[in-house]
């Protein structure tokens, strides 16, 4: 591992950007970045509020707690519609626009306006003075495709985040200067969309030529540092013939491996959160040749209504040192340095519903050395179906795997947003299509590649609703869908040895039993009272899997419809 020294970086990032006129605070310690965030970091955290506000504060219990930061009240989530890559002609890079998947939520940015807005932003650090955080990290814990990321960064909050949520220290990675991608992050310069191309004030924007990602404006909150290195990856790996996948991973005590991919809400924090096996990661992996790995090195968890009984780990983690609680309020009549983080109110949505808790990887009590397992015995594919009507495991064959997995459903339900009043589905590609820069049949190849090398096994796991929709139903019992998710995992429910019924609407392949679940629940149409009710309902949820898979595009992909 080559580490630059203060006076290697300065030089570098003065060739990279130009900057000349500020002052650098280089790979501090995270005690060193809770007392800079507290006493540096500055910005607007309330509507209509001013620009220079604490951003950053201690709890009760100081440095030996979280750090609690507050993001600009127009960005408690990733400003998708603000998040870019530059398009630069064919001729110039490989990532062009002829490679990349162009969508509303990666954007085509002008090579020229980029060109313009980063030498404004260089031009505007310059003038302003002061100091940048720099913290060198590593994106991909492999050294074999793994990827030097330095975040330069006005707030120190990002830098403790950015120490968090990536490795360090990474030996054996070759060519570091030739593979660096550097972060410039700057909340302090605000974008003029007429002049700049923009579309907004802000903007998150990916330069695949010069292994840049420019975050400027009102786009502070901490997960853009984190999603848009994903992005990065997400273009890279694929292009040495490897898989990235937003998913979670573990390892049984037999040492086989598994792999689940799912949407928020569909379990796939919980479930791989299992005392029987050793965690890889709960988001973001490569699959390569030598097995699965963590891109990452911590967790970023939702804690919205965290139950502490069901997530003992992340109840544990928020006393702890070195972790980060972000847009969550102090407790009533409290300010928040005189607040235990055990008190305060995670039902509280009061600044958002997107209240996020940042902890390394090592808080969880049973890790993967290295955060690397083998390559997978089984995958699977979560879903939450709030019209309750999937039967609650089936069994895939390859071209059922690619259809549901390029299809990404889940269902969000009805309250969860203004509007919703039944369940409405939900579809994102390979489980995370924001975040994907090439499309959506580059991954399904990989996948289909990878799960034949290896022989590996897949299932559609449901963890929503029977008996009716949401409202109606009943939601499947996490005690079954662990017994499910247990057979599964154990080969019990390979077609080879147990029988199934083969759904008629859906065309899934339904096993007949499975221990520790009553038998009845494993075709849905039997848990509905209402059995034309039932039919109507599966019917209406096939519409919109066709008239997904018609707009998408997925059959000139080579994508076979499967149902």
């Amino acid at each position: 591992m080559a580490t630059s020294s203060p006076t290697e970086c300065r030089a570098q990032l003065e060739q990279l950007f130009g900057l000349t006129g500020v002052d650098y605070k280089h790979n501090l310690s995270k005690e060193e970045l809770f007392h800079e965030a507290i006493a540096n970091d500055r910005g607007r955290i309330r509507e209509g509020g001013p620009d220079d506000e604490q951003k950053a504060y201690p709890t009760k219990l100081g440095v030996n707690g979280p750090l609690v930061y507050y993001t600009d009240p127009t960005c408690t989530g990733r400003p998708v519609q603000d998040t870019f890559g530059v398009a630069w002609p064919a001729s110039e890079t490989d990532a062009n626009e002829t490679t990349v998947w162009w969508k509303n939520d990666f954007k085509k940015f002008d090579p020229a306006k980029y060109d313009a807005l980063l030498k404004r932003v260089v031009a505007h650090l310059n003038e302003r003075g002061g100091s940048l955080y720099v913290k060198d990290v590593y994106c991909g814990t492999d050294p074999t495709y793994a990827r030097p990321y330095r975040l330069v960064s006005e707030y120190a909050t990002h830098s403790f985040f950015c120490d968090n949520m990536f490795p360090k220290g990474i030996e054996g990675v070759q060519d570091e200067e030739g593979k660096r991608w550097t972060m410039l992050n700057v909340p302090s310069f605000h974008c003029d969309p007429e002049r700049d191309g923009t579309f907004s004030g802000r903007a998150v924007i990916m330069d695949f030529k010069n292994r840049i990602g420019l975050v400027v404006g009102r786009a502070d909150y901490c997960g853009v540092v984190k999603k848009t290195m994903f992005t990065v990856m997400n273009y890279i790996l694929p292009g040495m013939g490897e898989m990235s996948m937003h998913c979670s991973a573990n390892v049984g005590q037999g040492g086989d491996g598994a792999i689940l991919f799912g949407l928020s809400g569909t379990g796939k924090t919980t479930l791989s959160a299992d005392p029987n096996r050793k965690l890889i990661g709960d988001d973001e992996h490569a699959w390569t040749g030598l097995g699965v790995s963590n891109l990452e090195d911590g967790c970023y968890a939702k804690l919205i209504d965290l139950d502490k009984d069901d997530e003992p780990v992340i109840a544990a983690a928020l006393s702890m040192a070195g972790t980060l609680i972000e847009n969550v309020p102090p407790a009533p009549g409290k300010k928040m340095e005189e607040c235990d983080p055990q008190e305060l109110d995670l039902t509280d949505n009061s600044i958002t519903e997107n209240t996020r808790f940042s902890y390394p990887l090592e808080c969880n009590p049973d890790v993967m050395p290295g955060a690397k397992g083998p390559h997978p015995q089984t995958i699977v594919l979560l879903t939450a179906d709030a019209f309750g009507v999937l039967p609650p495991v089936s069994i895939l064959e390859p071209k059922d795997v690619m259809y549901h997995f390029v299809s990404g459903f889940t269902a969000k339900l009805a309250g969860t947003e203004v509007g919703v009043t039944e369940p409405k589905a939900a579809f994102s590609a390979c489980f995370g299509a924001p975040f994907m820069s090439r499309p959506p049949s580059v991954y399904a190849e990989r996948l289909a590649e990878k799960m034949k090398q290896n022989e590996t096994r897949c299932v559609l796991l449901n963890t929503g609703w029977g008996g009716g929709p949401y409202g109606t139903g009943k939601r499947i019992s996490i005690k079954h869908t662990r017994a499910l998710l247990d057979a599964a995992l154990a080969g019990d429910l390979d077609a080879d040895k147990t029988e199934y019924d083969v759904h008629p609407v859906f065309n899934l392949k339904m096993p007949k039993s499975c221990p520790g679940v009553p038998s009845e629940i494993l075709n849905p149409r039997n848990t509905w009272d209402d059995k034309d009710a039932y039919d109507a309902a599966a019917q209406k949820l096939r519409g919109m899997f066709r008239q997904n898979f018609e707009d998408k595009g997925f059959g000139a992909l080579g994508i076979e419809p499967v149902m």
